[in-house]
């Protein structure tokens, strides 16, 4: 709950009916521990009756202070600022539907309701999208940094204006709890804010020559249209990633949005417009059934100079196969299966909150979260019983709801592949210390799995899920050795406090980025990318601006003496 709620919430006092000669006055914050099956009610008398009607008002008040939306037939998504629920297509400055008609249906995970729809767009609304981009490139490249910097900043500053109505939204698509979508938000904005600095950074460079009278220049320049292809899983993060420095060096885009969750990439688009974007810089392309013919136009395509893409490395490999056609240039996030290790000499406490923050933010529906939790024998099992204990606590359900951690999984061929992971695990050996079963819909129980031996899937797999499986190890080289034993490398982590360890074993961890004694290594400072099979190319940070330039070289002669 943010805190200006909770100040209020703790400050108001609820006035009820008197069972003798005296009013009692109960904190509503009681209320809701007393709901929860906690008795810390304060009553205290009152000489103030009330009536019947301002009871009702009070305690509707009280309800409104929780995180639910409020709802009408007006603005069924309770936003702040209703034109932000965008359901169509953006092409060329305008909002589009398809010509066939046709639309698909985006559905709340943690209700199964349908939320909404949009347009199911097609290969020739694709291209005509890459048109508007491709025409709109000719004069926004020559946009100076000052003016792409002013885009960048006034974005960050209607993002933060309207961050609850972001929040609703993740929440209602994505099925994040309020405060995993928030913190989401807050994330997304400072993409927009770092890369409104970069704007200005594009720098050159000087290089000395062999030839005299020559001097060598670097410059460097916009790619062109760039096809950004955003996942379901940071709905807003993703996309400001991507965009951020799209805007920022002068490249114009084409979003494709994911079926599941369109509708934070439609308003933070919105809010590009409101910021001055000019049309046809963003256009946002929204489809299901039609994904694939429309992902390999994108691919295609030779006005489109680069792709970004964020997802699963199957796919990634699909696309760079496409993209081989034109030689494009290409950024590839894809799948990671991190190694997480708690070595004996790790301070616990640390060791546990970081691996919280890893495994299960966003209900483990996340690319660098832990999927192979190491520990080794001599703090194993103090380890398991006090991370058992913490995931315990969580609850879940709907991410409007009072108290809830952790929101359902995406969809229900999501639920079905954690459960598989942890029965074959079970079947395998492993015991559940906690959850280890479905919850309603596609709900999933935080789960910590005990005595997780290699042959199981979830060794070899990534579950995305909420599922913390510890594996047993006996020495150094032989965890680096067992973390190392997977195609893919995006992230790891691991905890110990011998200074000499951190560095070897960061250095030896075949991985893209690599977190030592903290869980949460996202910031967009940073270079955020991997290695191996988990993809090519850099998000975030400067490289994430250079990602979007090309560097050219101008070699400048002077005139030949006689």
């Amino acid at each position: 709950m943010p805190s200006s709620l909770r100040t209020l919430r703790n400050q108001a006092r609820i006035t009820a009916i008197p069972r003798s000669s005296q009013s009692i006055i109960v904190n509503p914050l009681a209320i809701t521990t007393a709901r929860r099956g906690i008795t810390t009610a304060t009553i205290r008398p009152q000489t103030v009756t009330a009536t019947a009607s301002a009871i009702a008002s009070q305690f509707q008040a009280v309800r409104n202070m929780s995180n639910w939306p409020k709802v009408t037939a007006e603005n069924p998504l309770g936003l702040d600022d209703p034109s932000l629920f965008v359901q169509k297509g953006f092409i060329g400055g305008k909002y589009v539907e398809t010509e066939s008609g046709k639309t698909f249906e985006v559905d709340d995970p943690a209700s199964g309701k349908i939320i909404g729809t949009c347009p199911e767009m097609t290969v020739e609304d694709t291209k005509r999208a890459i048109e508007s981009a491709h025409k709109a490139f000719a004069s926004y490249k020559n946009v100076s940094p000052q003016q792409r910097q002013a885009y960048l900043t006034e974005l960050h500053r209607l993002f933060l204006a309207n961050i609850n109505d972001i929040t609703r939204l993740i929440v209602w698509e994505n099925g994040k709890s309020w405060n995993d979508a928030l913190a989401e938000a807050n994330y997304a904005a400072s993409f927009f804010s770092w890369f409104a600095g970069e704007a200005l950074r594009t720098y050159g460079q000087t290089i000395p020559c062999s030839v005299p009278g020559t001097r060598n220049i670097t410059i460097k320049q916009p790619i062109g249209v760039v096809a950004l292809l955003v996942p379901w899983n940071f709905p807003a993060a993703m996309i400001a990633r991507k965009l951020g420095p799209a805007l920022a060096v002068g490249c114009t885009s084409v979003v494709k949005v994911p079926s599941e969750t369109p509708y934070t990439t439609l308003a933070i688009v919105e809010l590009a417009r409101r910021a001055g974007v000019p049309e046809g810089v963003v256009n946002v392309i929204t489809t299901d059934k039609n994904l694939q013919d429309v992902g390999k136009e994108l691919c295609t395509n030779p006005l489109v100079h680069k792709v970004s893409f964020t997802g699963s490395t199957r796919v990634g490999k699909i696309l760079a196969s496409q993209c081989s056609s034109t030689l494009k240039k290409m950024s590839l996030e894809l799948g990671g299966n991190a190694p997480l290790i708690v070595f004996d000499d790790a301070d616990l406490a640390t060791a546990v909150a970081g691996t919280i923050a890893s495994k299960f933010r966003g209900s483990g529906q996340t690319c660098v979260c832990a999927n192979r939790i190491y520990v080794q024998d001599g703090i194993y099992d103090k380890f398991a019983k006090a991370l058992a204990e913490k995931v315990g606590q969580f609850k879940v359900g709907s991410g409007f709801d009072e108290g809830v951690t952790h929101g359902p999984l995406i969809h229900a061929r999501q639920a079905d592949k954690v459960d598989e992971h942890v029965q074959d695990a079970v079947s395998k050996g492993a015991k559940v210390l906690v959850g280890g079963k479905r919850g309603k819909g596609t709900e999933y129980i935080p789960t910590v799995l005990a005595d997780v031996s290699d042959e199981c899937l979830i060794a070899t797999e990534e579950t995305f899920g909420p599922v913390a499986a510890l594996f047993r190890f006996k020495t150094e080289d032989e965890v680096v050795e067992r973390a190392n034993n997977t195609e893919v490398g995006l992230a790891g982590y691991f905890f110990s406090q011998d200074a000499d360890r951190i560095w070897r074993v960061a250095e030896a961890l075949e991985t893209g980025m690599v977190g030592a004694n903290t869980g949460m290594i996202s910031q967009a400072v940073i270079p955020f990318g991997g290695v191996k099979e988990s993809g090519y190319g850099k998000e975030g940070g400067a490289e994430g601006a250079d990602e979007y330039t090309i560097t050219k070289l101008v070699a400048v002669g002077s005139k030949i003496k006689q």
